[in-house]
């Protein structure tokens, strides 16, 4: 971050990333609730999202494979 890029530049409100991922504020709200949301920061009532944080849940959320019950990675594979 260079010195004249606003402090907040690398953050998301609660309505940009919703926007961004396509999906309601509220859904937001219950995967914090859940704790399977990605991290985020509060600054008073300001909720806020670091994009790197984000990127890096997102990948977290990669499947390599679906299973049925009776197979694994390997079989498939």
């Amino acid at each position: 971050m260079s010195n004249s890029d606003p402090l907040l530049s690398e953050f998301l409100t609660k309505e940009e990333l919703a926007g961004e991922l396509r999906r309601n504020v509220r859904t937001l709200d219950r995967w914090h609730s859940l704790g399977i949301g990605p991290p985020r920061t509060r600054i008073g009532r300001t909720v806020l999202y670091r994009r790197a944080s984000v990127q890096k849940w997102l990948v977290a959320q990669e499947q390599t494979c679906r299973l049925s019950r009776s197979e694994t990675c390997q079989q498939i594979q």
